[in-house]
């Protein structure tokens, strides 16, 4: 069989300009880079500003596992799938960061034959946003520290400087480190940590500003330390909020590309969902809304997390309203949430299914706390039997939800049919009554409250010291009445990884929380989470290779 990369690149591709006229956009409105990718420019923003939305589709997932999901290829697949009935659909999705490519986690272009192409350029440097953002965030780092060597007007105190460096690549030997060390002309000595690109506050403003205007204050705003006299420090104090914008200028157009079957894919932006928002750029989505009939978005991680942020951070500030959530899980997941190790998800267990199912059962009980119909895709293999299909059904349907298996991994869109037909029907007989779960002008630690009830179902939230002490800070300042962006763990609706299915009796530990002023949103810390992932035992990277032509081999 065929791996993801050479399924890629044996892909028919045509030049970036056809994609573009499929969806009504003119050579004047790309600014290609090679010929199969480009950015869509703010011309096209403005001529499209007056046509209506098209539908909005949430691609979420549950709580992931060692056995896969496959949301990614879900969503593309599901494209493919739209295509193939004669619907006009296009894909608005995140781009992969470095860090997990040479990691473990792998790329975000999908899989199989439900792939965005070409593959290497887009789970590599792509574009170059991220390396835009990562530059971006340490021009304002690097700023503040020239501040304090070159005489510290603005009195910060070194002990509570609160922005870091950032690069997109898993380093845990950064998390923690001293700079400003050597002679006298080399920098203020102090703390510092870097974390991962796509935790950046830098990353979430890129995602959620609507142009240029709106990012240059947004990065205004961005609290980065405070003075001796604890009064708050923001970029613009810095005077660094003009270049950090020249260097984000291109970064904020979105990037255009194509799926295996040259059905049109915008890619933008790409914050992880467990220790940021996690989903990608406002302008991405809208822009496809305004040039398709469907758009086909995801979500990081599981819905507990991405589609939560979706809903309550994304869609209120650009005024979104989804129509549709599709909700990707498979048998094998699902046996594992039952107590089935991984080894052993292949083999029919019905009592296991049974017992796991519960955490989709979970998932779709909180997507319908947002107004919003659900769609269950069940990403199909072949050792699934047929008692174990039909306990999945009888269950959906038990629960109100529509439910569509999918082979989209070696079939494409032909293997989404029944799934797009079911979206499509969905749409068409149930109506979205969308509205976020909290009323955002609500103090934290209720709006911590209602998501820890509602969505994880714990039984209470614990606050550390540390936290009870910055949401004070955070409420003096006035930085308290906007979203909340919970940083957990992906593998459990609770703060413990290990509990697994539907947990209970359980409590959330907030250890600490941290305002992203210029993102406009505060950041609740939760369990044992970092901001800069570490490289497993064995790298993905050890894989990865190229050959004498340039030929890339080993990337997924």
């Amino acid at each position: 069989m065929l791996t993801d990369i050479e399924i890629a690149q044996q892909a028919k591709m045509m030049k970036i300009g056809q994609i573009a006229e499929k969806l009504g956009v003119s050579e004047e409105e790309i600014e290609p880079y090679g010929h199969y990718k480009a950015k869509l420019s703010q011309k096209l923003f403005d001529r499209t500003a007056d046509k209506p939305d098209g539908k909005l589709i949430l691609v979420t997932a549950i709580n992931p596992t060692p056995a896969g999901e496959g949301k990614t290829t879900t969503s593309v697949g599901l494209c493919e799938g739209m295509n193939k009935i004669g619907k006009k659909a296009c894909l608005a999705l995140r781009e992969p960061s470095l860090g997990p490519v040479f990691g473990v986690k792998g790329g975000a272009a999908g899989g199989g034959y439900a792939q965005v192409v070409p593959m290497e350029d887009i789970n590599l440097h792509f574009t170059g946003d991220m390396h835009a953002i990562t530059a971006a965030n340490n021009l304002l780092a690097a700023m503040l520290d020239n501040h304090l060597h070159q005489g510290n007007s603005l009195n910060i105190n070194v002990k509570r400087i609160l922005f870091k460096r950032c690069l997109d690549m898993n380093d845990r030997a950064l998390r923690g480190c001293v700079v400003g060390l050597g002679g006298r002309m080399d920098g203020v000595p102090r703390e510092d940590g870097f974390q991962i690109t796509v935790a950046s506050e830098i990353m979430a403003i890129l995602c959620l500003a609507r142009d240029l205007d709106d990012l240059k204050e947004r990065l205004g705003n961005i609290l980065v330390a405070f003075t001796n006299d604890n009064k708050p420090v923001y970029a613009r104090d810095l005077k660094a909020v003009g270049a950090m914008t020249a260097l984000l200028k291109d970064a904020i157009n979105p990037n255009l590309v194509q799926t295996l079957e040259n059905n049109p894919a915008i890619i933008h932006g790409g914050p992880f969902a467990n220790i940021a928002h996690g989903c990608n750029s406002v302008r991405a989505t809208r822009l496809s809304l305004k040039l398709s009939d469907y758009t086909i978005t995801e979500a990081g991680f599981g819905s507990d997390l991405g589609a939560e942020k979706f809903f309550d951070i994304k869609c209120r500030a650009a005024g979104l309203k989804p129509d549709c959530v599709v909700l990707v899980a498979t048998i094998r997941a699902l046996k594992y949430n039952g107590g089935v190790p991984k080894t052993e998800t292949g083999k029919e267990n019905v009592d296991a299914l049974k017992k796991g199912i519960v955490n989709l059962g979970v998932h779709i009980e909180n997507m319908r706390k947002y107004g919003v119909p659900v769609v269950v895709a069940i990403n199909h293999f072949a050792a699934d039997t047929d008692a174990e299909i039909a306990v999945v059904r009888e269950y959906c349907e038990g629960k109100g939800a529509k439910v569509a298996f999918s082979d989209v991994f070696l079939k494409g869109g032909e293997g989404a049919i029944e799934l797009a037909n079911a979206v499509v029907s969905t749409i068409e007989s149930e109506k979205s009554n969308f509205a976020p779960l909290y009323d955002e002008k609500l103090p934290i630690k209720e709006k911590v409250a209602i998501i820890a009830k509602e969505i994880y179902r714990a039984d209470g939230v614990v606050y550390t010291a540390k936290a009870e002490k910055a949401i004070k800070e955070i409420e003096e300042l006035g930085l308290d009445r906007v979203p909340v962006c919970v940083a957990k763990t992906q593998y459990s609706l609770s703060d413990d990884p290990a509990k697994l299915g539907h947990p209970t009796n359980f409590t959330i530990t907030v250890s600490d929380v941290r305002a992203s002023s210029g993102a406009g949103f505060v950041v609740v810390y939760t369990g044992d989470i970092m901001t800069m992932p570490g490289l497993p035992k064995v790298p993905a990277a050890e894989n990865i290779d190229v050959d004498s032509k340039g030929v890339i081999t080993g990337l997924f």
